[in-house]
This record gives C-alpha cells, structure tokens and sequence, in this order.
C-alpha cells in the first residue's frame, strides 16, 4: 500500500459518504472496504502482496464505495447502460459480484503460493476458485442474515430488483470473475510475485 493508494482510497471513501442515498445501506455495502484496509494495515509488516494484488484490492472498494453511495441498484452510468440496452435492471451489482470473485481470487492465489499451502499449479488454481466460490456463498448469507435481522430496510443492500435468481447470479458472477481472473492474471502475479 503506497501513500497514493490510502489517498485515492480516502478521497473515495469521503465522497461514499457524503450524501450516500441512504446511511444505512451505505454502512452495509463499505464495511468490506473498511475492514479490507484496517486489514492491510495489520498485516503489511507480516505479509506484503503484489502492487497488482493491493491495486485490485483499492478498485473493489471503489465498486463498494460506489455501490453504498448510490446503491447498486441506482448507479447513474448502469442506469444509462440499461436504459440503451433497454435493459430491466441496472446491473452494477454484477460488476461488483465478478470483482467479488476476480480479486479474492487473486488475493488467495498469492497467499495460497507463496506460503506453499497446496502444491501443483492447477491444485492451487482448483481451490483459489473453490474459495472464491466459497467466499460469495458466505457474502450471500451475510447478505440473507440482514435482511432477516433488519426486515425491509435491506432491500437497497440486497439488489435484487425483483429478479428472483439474483443470489444464483451473484454466485456465478463470482465464480466467473474467479476463473478469469487465474487465467487472465496468473503469469503477471507470478512475475511480481518472483520480484518479491
């Protein structure tokens, strides 16, 4: 993390937070940013990453941080994709699913390398998916867990826009986001990785 990182990350999340469409959603939807951040700070002594690794970490929480403002629902430049795809939904909620999947994705496959966790390239690729998959799974129960706990307040955090197989297609997203991430980045991550 660069002082232009924790910069461009800040001014972001002030402007998240100023005028968000709602509080409480805004909370929901940047409390991954934050904790991603308070994160890194803890553990950057311990265990640094790629720049591309902490560069990706900072665009999933502008998505996130973009999300909370307007919601995902209401994002202004998806509402402009979908009035001239003449779409019926405003699909910056699948953006952020593919970058929930793209950069963990990313994120385990360092650490999962780098500390030898599992041995063979396609092994290491096999549960760095696994765990995307798995880490998208857990966020839609999360997100299933606050709409119970807070009853209709949730429904600007939950997105669905009335599409019944929202949460399937959130998992797919991920899941997509996952594999194209291993076989889109891997030779780049391995060639920062090998300069550490």
């Amino acid at each position: 993390m660069t002082p232009l990182w924790l910069a461009i990350y800040s001014v972001v999340l002030v402007w998240s937070a100023i005028g968000p469409k709602d509080y409480f959603t805004w909370w929901l939807e940047v409390m991954p940013a934050l904790l991603a951040v308070v994160l890194l700070l803890a553990t950057r002594k311990r265990f640094q990453f790629t720049p591309l690794v902490y560069w990706l970490i900072l665009v999933h929480c502008i998505i996130l941080m973009v999300g909370g403002h307007y919601t995902y629902a209401e994002v202004p430049l998806f509402d402009w994709i979908k009035a001239l795809l003449h779409s019926d939904r405003n699909n910056f909620d699948k953006l952020g699913h593919f970058a929930q999947g793209f950069v963990p994705a990313l994120v385990a496959r360092e650490i999962i390398i780098r500390n030898g966790v599992v041995n063979g390239r396609h092994w290491s690729n096999f549960f760095v998916v696994c765990f995307s998959l798995a880490f998208s799974a857990f966020y839609e129960l999360i997100e299933w867990w606050v709409a119970v706990a807070s009853g209709g307040s949730a429904e600007a955090f939950l997105g669905t826009q009335g599409y019944v197989w929202d949460t399937q297609s959130d998992m797919g997203m991920a899941l997509l986001g996952a594999i194209v991430a291993v076989v889109v980045m891997a030779r780049l991550q391995d060639r920062q990785m090998a300069r550490m």
